[in-house]
């Protein structure tokens, strides 16, 4: 067996990632299409180093927000580097190795209520792999026992009330109250300027719609307790549907009949960790210098036109050592002088190295290495955001949003023909009050992508169980969210309370697994296991979240040139970050606020 607790892996070789200690070995062509080149090749230049200089951009933070930036930034003209301060890109998309399979270590899938994932991928030649999960579909852990998730709903939030499937899980009197929805005035939920999920679910359907469909859909798919989730971000428009269609059932069913025909999640075939090979390989291609490695250690602004702002002189070092792009304190990997910095020609290494040929309205440092640009991308977690734009944007302080839940997920290979028979479709949630489980969610992986059952073999099964949710105690380890059924509900939590080494999420892994599959799984059965933990790395959208999320983006289109993104921002998922990021720099681009000259 390959020892537990094996750290994600880059989405595959990419010959654009440069990784700390490594010198970029590959011809300067590829590697650094804007070194600079010897003086008397490049004559004009020299005397008119601004009418042909392409705005230059940094982007902070290599997740899928950062790179779809970077690639959309490119393709306009621009000069991109990208810095991620980990060892890969992706983000919580990424890939592990257990048992010779290479398998999803963070998302797993996508919402398909927009095209904003598929349309990428379809871009990036990825088309032909999206898929959808098998249509059995998945079940919920309820105190009594599994029962089927109903298929028709938004958030767990059942369309028909009265329908079987729904009657099966909320008990005859359940269902009649959820029935009555129907009944109440549409002004019921809707007139609040902010909503929960739960205030909302409870007022029109009643408490068991809310504990039985509702809280264990929520903390699949946002680790969260929907009493905290802003309904208006999570299920946009739903509210504006029930004053349209009459009750919240009704807005439900126009949300399910509006949405794209099939499965409400999708994924590609080979894993989702293959977007993340194709969007590093396109920006290569585009020319976009890629490190990995390089935390970025401190951000000024060239002119102080921020009340408070600080001017960095490009020789001082006055970066903090401790601020990186995650919530960790990643100084001790920053970039080694001479090695494997960037190598924009407008940059320099404290005290010595390329002279800036023209300044632009950012000072980013990374460690020694420092550079200027037009445009600054922060596509980090909100309080690394915060933490470094700090100094030059002190505004932002008061908006420094809380660090996300701590998830872990247990993968379990497993040499168990017994579970060929998909005992709970593609996966299980389960309810909060359930006594006795720990996990909140389990996917039955083989089950669910038919790709990944042809490739384990006959009898070999992959299953991914996830612990924690928003307010379990955090433990300093976490990570990534993905889904468990074709309803939309995706895996991802957060450690639970008392268990903290790997080897204790394995045998709560074990034990969890045999009562929601009810099949006896022991350590006999597996042929590998792993344990991938992400801190703080899965937002949720608390009440009053778009507000919030208005606030922070006034404050930094004030600042010419910075664009903010990520999960913190546009909301948990894949479809959320993707359209978001795309979104806000065809904003910035019309703008022009990104120093073309």
């Amino acid at each position: 067996m390959m020892p537990a607790g094996k750290h994600p892996q880059p989405a595959a070789e990419d010959p654009a990632v440069t990784p700390v200690g490594q010198p970029d070995q590959r011809p300067q062509s590829q590697s650094q299409p804007h070194a600079a080149q010897p003086h008397a090749a490049q004559p004009h230049a020299q005397r008119q180093p601004h009418a042909q200089r392409q705005p230059r951009v940094v982007v902070v933070g290599g997740g899928i927000s950062g790179l779809v930036a970077a690639r959309d930034l490119a393709a306009a003209g621009h000069r991109v580097t990208v810095l991620e301060a980990g060892p890969a890109f992706g983000g919580c998309v990424g890939s592990h190795n257990v048992a010779g399979l290479l398998l999803d270590s963070g998302a797993e899938s996508f919402a398909t209520r927009s095209t904003a994932v598929a349309d990428l991928a379809t871009g990036l030649g990825l088309g032909s792999n999206i898929t959808s999960p098998d249509p059995v579909g998945a079940w919920v852990q309820l105190p009594e026992g599994p029962v089927p998730l109903p298929r028709t709903g938004v958030l767990g939030i059942p369309a028909d009330p009265r329908a079987p499937e729904v009657r099966r899980a909320l008990g005859f009197a359940g269902s009649l109250r959820a029935a009555l929805d129907a009944r109440l005035p549409a002004s019921l939920g809707t007139t609040e300027k902010d909503c929960s999920v739960a205030a909302l679910v409870r007022a029109r359907m009643g408490r068991k719609v809310l504990e039985r469909l509702v809280a264990p859909v929520v903390g699949g798919v946002h680790s969260a307790d929907p009493e905290l989730l802003d309904v208006d971000m999570v299920a946009p428009g739903l509210r504006k549907g029930i004053l349209q269609h009459g009750s919240l059932a009704a807005a439900v069913a126009a949300q399910r009949a509006s949405a794209k025909a099939g499965a409400a999640v999708g994924g590609l075939a080979g894993g989702m960790f293959t977007l993340v090979s194709a969007l590093t390989e396109s920006l290569r291609q585009a020319g976009v210098e890629l490190h990995v490695g390089h935390p970025v250690t401190g951000i000024s602004r060239n002119g102080g036109t921020d009340p408070g702002a600080k001017t960095a002189d490009p020789d001082v070092k006055t970066a903090d050592p401790g601020a990186g792009t995650s919530g960790e304190d990643l100084a001790a990997a920053e970039p080694r002088r001479g090695a494997e910095g960037p190598s924009d020609p407008d940059s320099k290494w404290r005290g010595g190295g390329h002279h800036s040929s023209a300044a632009g309205a950012w000072t980013v440092s990374a460690g020694d290495w420092v550079t200027q640009a037009d445009v600054l991308v922060v596509a980090t977690d909100g309080p690394a955001a915060v933490r470094l734009l700090g100094p030059a944007v002190p505004a932002l302080a008061e908006h420094a949003p809380v660090a996300g839940p701590d998830v872990r997920l247990v993968t379990l290979v497993l040499d168990l023909p017994a579970l060929d028979t998909k005992p709970r479709g593609t996966g299980i949630l389960v309810a909060p009050q359930t006594p006795g489980i720990r996990a909140k969610a389990l996917t039955h992986a083989t089950a669910k992508w038919q790709w990944l059952a042809d490739v384990s073999g006959p009898g070999r099964h992959v299953l991914r169980l996830s612990y924690g949710r928003a307010g379990d105690e955090p433990d300093g380890t976490g990570i990534a969210a993905a889904s468990v059924s074709g309803s939309g509900a995706a895996d991802g939590g957060v450690a639970a309370a008392g268990i903290a080494t790997d080897d204790e999420l394995l045998a709560a892994a074990l034990a969890d697994a045999s009562v929601l599959l009810d099949q006896p799984i022991t350590r006999g059965a597996l042929a590998d296991w792993d344990v991938v933990r992400w801190p703080g790395s899965l937002p949720f959208a608390a009440v009053g979240h778009r507000k919030e999320v208005g606030e922070v983006r006034a404050i930094a289109r004030q600042q010419p040139g910075l664009l903010l993104l990520g999960g913190w921002l546009a909301g948990n998922g894949l479809a959320a970050v993707v359209a978001d990021a795309g979104a806000e720099v065809e904003r910035l681009l019309a703008s022009g606020s990104t120093g073309t000259q």
